[in-house]
């Protein structure tokens, strides 16, 4: 058994849960609904409600917890925030019905409760919707939640509502703890073991990256490519589902070049997915090849940018990450 079991099981049922949440409130902005009677942004109410959501169900199975999450409940407490609460407040009631605006509060200030500038100690990281013009279109996004323990993360979930799965069906989530990776297609409560797929050559790996191109550069991306040897055309997916994409061989390399020199990534943007994918097979570092560290509270400030790789690929994909970024 692993020692991690306890933790592994409520952070799936947590992300499953906030999945359907978040999955719930797509639907009905297709419909035409709205979440607030503001003019809030809808992601803004389904990201706290996620957030509440997940606060509750580890809290339920694992007792008092300690979490490093995006967002923070002191936006919500002005008196001006009101239509906002009451709209997260509806939100979080389609999964837990006993939630009362107090209890919401509560929840998502569970959030911040592990010091943002810690570099040590057991707490939970959490992007209750990553990928928020993803989701706005209606298209990918995920539920990213990851465990660290002194500064390594130990165990991740990555929930990606929208992902289309090899069986035909669409919706999945990764689960990652020490030397194992599997995934959950369609609602199924029956994983399947994930492992990264090595391309035959170097120069037939794919990327993937991201939609939006003030993620990363995708000009330098190309550079970067034309370098390999690599001509087919990129995969271009929202959020830490390229994490999930990279896990189970629908692309070889993912890159987040840093857009501008001091930018540092957020912990929570990448703790989930970076563990999946080590955990299926993968490597992933910063663009000079660095482990991500995790050490510095909620930005990896040490590190610059991210490579994810199937693996063996990794030295050459870094190396000419390094060429054209001149680092």
């Amino acid at each position: 058994m692993n020692r991690l079991e306890a933790e592994l099981d409520a952070a799936i049922a947590a992300v499953r849960s906030a999945s359907a949440l978040c999955a719930a409130a797509q639907g009905r902005l297709a419909s035409g609904d709205t979440l607030t009677k503001s003019d809030d942004s809808p992601v803004t109410v389904a990201d706290f409600a996620a957030q509440a959501v997940v606060c509750a169900e580890l809290v339920d199975a694992l007792g008092e917890i300690a979490m490093i999450g995006e967002e923070d409940a002191d936006d919500l407490r002005a008196a001006s925030r009101s239509a906002l609460l009451e709209g997260v407040t509806d939100l979080v009631r389609g999964r837990r019905a006993e939630a009362t605006a107090e209890n919401v509060v509560d929840w998502i200030s569970i959030g911040t409760s592990a010091d943002r500038d810690a570099s040590g100690g057991r707490y939970w990281t959490l992007d209750p919707i990553d990928g928020t013009k993803g989701f706005l279109r209606g298209d990918q996004y995920a539920v990213a939640l990851g465990l660290i323990e002194d500064g390594e993360v130990v165990l991740g979930v990555l929930g990606c509502p929208n992902l289309p799965n090899p069986n035909g069906t669409t919706g999945a989530i990764f689960a990652a703890v020490d030397g194992q990776c599997q995934a959950f297609y369609g609602g199924s409560t029956t994983p399947i073991d994930v492992h990264v797929a090595a391309p035959p050559s170097l120069a037939d790996a794919r990327f993937c990256e991201s939609v939006e191109s003030g993620h990363s550069d995708h000009s330098q991306s190309q550079q970067i490519a034309d370098l390999l040897g690599i001509t087919s055309e990129p995969f271009r997916i929202d959020s830490q589902c390229k994490y999930g994409a990279v896990s189970r061989g629908d692309a070889s390399i993912y890159l987040r070049l840093p857009t501008h020199a001091d930018y540092r990534e957020k912990i929570w943007d990448h703790a989930a997915g970076k563990f999946v994918v080590e955990q299926a097979g993968g490597r992933v570092t910063d663009v000079t090849g660095a482990p991500l560290d995790f050490s510095h509270g909620a930005l990896l400030s040490e590190n610059s940018g991210v490579v994810a790789t199937s693996g063996a690929i990794h030295d050459d994909v870094i190396g000419a990450v390094r060429s054209v970024l001149g680092v």
